[in-house]
């Protein structure tokens, strides 16, 4: 036995040498060690191959990680299947791809039935056809760069000029009736669909043309608390759903909400669920926008606070500071900067970015509403009825319009009122008999039609006014009165500038100091004729 393992161990130690000077052992031929060698051969080319579609667990747990400590809500929820969906769904800069992509084949096949037709009246030379071409591209070209420009608002659409003068039988429409006063209206970005909210806790989605309506059903309590809704907390005793704010994305996918109880609501347009709650607010929240084309969105909040949420993953960003009453109004354009007002006779642009904000205080005892014109200009309604013109280079208005919404007669308000010395325009015959009570005359709600210059405002004086945007040396001009009874709590309009949509109701949106038992509670859409 002993023979036979001796024999057989030179065998099995063939074709390994030993080196006793450096210790090493080289392996040249050794079946075991063949077939590692050919499996990790294969395992490298599947390994490059795969390489794309492989992520690392170590990356997606640092991502979670940060998600969890940057705010309220977690990162991405769901498991693979979901995330599959949601890359399937269009996300706003694959929408504008597609459009233009559409209105250049639009084109395309206009320019090719015309040159069909020249063709067949007489024969083309290819020159002809390729100046075609290059006028068609350039085309093509001014139409994307002038909407490039309208949307980041450094180009301004002359509307105000074209808006004809509404006749006797012209007015605004009833178009959807709430129970008590309506808070907030918003539409969408095709102008197709409006959605409304009132102190009666209900949320309408409702169709333009046809006036068709479906409300937003609140979940029960356990729903809300399983998307993330807090306990009440202070002087609220359970979740109160007065709405305050709405808010509607550039895609078209969420609708956000606000109100008394302290909590940002995250709605499913589509399916009109309830997605999410954001807690975090101390104070009722008052006013909510989306900045254009992206998912972010800034809530304010009487705790004195603007909060940054990112909708799509569901998570809190960062809070800006600075404001020493409550927050009421807030506007936002493309670029990253908000423009919120408060009570504290102030508005803030924070420049969010650069972590940096400019203050500008107005002569009135109180702020009330604001919106932009442009990145650079900015309107804004105070609680003395007058509407300030704003310019980011100037910490004071560079036009004051007083008395905007004083009950003075058509005549009396148009171009013989005088002008001051510094710029302020008197509406009308001062005198005591013919203003309106002081809260009547409150500038309530102030919008502009997206680049353009055409701007309105509300109050409860009865009518709504619109207002012409001029140079710096101008100011702003009124145009025309239309009728409206009651409190004009909220006013959007149409991107096109065909109509404008109001929301009226008998009391002010942020209190009840104040009734006009003749009011409608309601939608009001009035049409505008351009020349």
């Amino acid at each position: 036995m002993k023979n036979r393992e001796m024999k057989k161990r030179p065998s099995a130690q063939k074709g390994r040498t030993f080196n006793s000077k450096n210790k090493r052992i080289s392996i040249n031929q050794d079946p075991f060690f063949d077939a590692e060698e050919k499996g990790s051969k294969q395992r490298r080319k599947m390994e490059e191959d795969d390489d794309e579609d492989i992520e690392s667990s170590s990356g997606e747990d640092e991502e979670d990680d940060g998600d969890e400590g940057g705010g309220f809500g977690s990162g991405r929820k769901g498991g693979e299947g979901e995330e599959d969906e949601e890359e399937e769904e269009e996300t706003a800069g694959e929408m504008k791809l597609r459009l233009s992509k559409d209105l250049l084949k639009l084109m395309t096949e206009a320019e090719k039935e015309e040159q069909e037709e020249e063709e067949e009246g007489s024969g083309d030379d290819e020159k002809r056809r390729v100046e075609r071409e290059g006028q068609r591209d350039s085309r093509v070209l001014k139409i994307l760069q002038q909407q490039q420009l309208e949307e980041s608002g450094r180009l301004r659409r002359a509307i105000a000029s074209r808006v004809q003068k509404p006749e006797t039988s012209d007015g605004f429409r009833v178009l959807v009736k709430h129970r008590q006063s309506v808070t907030a209206v918003a539409l969408s970005e095709d102008d197709l669909r409006g959605f409304s909210a009132s102190k009666d806790g209900s949320i309408l989605h409702w169709d333009v043309d046809s006036g068709k309506t479906e409300k937003y059903t609140w979940p029960t309590d356990e729903v809300l608390k399983a998307h993330g809704a807090k306990d009440p907390q202070g002087q609220a005793t359970k979740h109160s759903k007065h709405v305050l704010a709405l808010a509607v994305s550039s895609d078209g996918r969420y609708l956000a909400s606000g109100g008394l109880d302290r909590h940002v609501h995250l709605w499913d347009i589509r399916t009109r669920q309830h997605l999410q709650a954001f807690p975090g607010h101390k104070g009722p929240v008052s006013c909510l926008t989306f900045r254009k084309g992206t998912s972010e969105l800034f809530s304010g909040s009487f705790d004195r606070a603007v909060k940054i949420w990112n909708v799509e993953d569901r998570a809190y960003i960062s809070t800006l500071f600075g404001h020493q009453s409550e927050v009421v109004t807030i506007d936002c354009l493309r670029v990253e900067r908000v423009l919120t007002v408060g009570r504290d006779r102030t508005m803030h642009l924070w420049k969010v970015p650069e972590e940096r904000q400019l203050i500008f205080r107005a002569p009135a005892s109180s702020l009330e509403c604001c919106c932009f014109i442009s990145n650079q200009e900015f309107l804004s309604g105070s609680d003395d009825g007058s509407i300030e013109h704003w310019n980011v280079l100037r910490k004071k208005p560079v036009h004051i319009v007083k008395n905007a919404h004083a009950l003075v007669s058509s005549s009396q308000f148009e171009q013989e009122n005088g002008g001051l010395p510094n710029g302020h325009i008197e509406n009308g015959d001062q005198s005591p008999q013919n203003l309106s009570p002081l809260a009547r005359s409150w500038i309530s709600s102030i919008c502009v039609c997206r680049s353009s210059d055409l701007a309105a405002s509300g109050a409860g004086n009865g009518s709504v006014h619109l207002w012409a945007i001029q140079s710096e040396s101008k100011g702003i001009s009124p145009l025309f009165q239309l009728p409206l009874v009651g409190f004009v709590n909220s006013l959007a309009f149409a991107k096109s500038g065909r109509f404008l949509v109001a929301g009226v109701g008998q009391e002010p949106r942020l209190g009840r100091w104040d009734r006009i038992p003749v009011a409608r509670n309601g939608v009001a859409v009035h049409s505008l004729k351009l020349s």
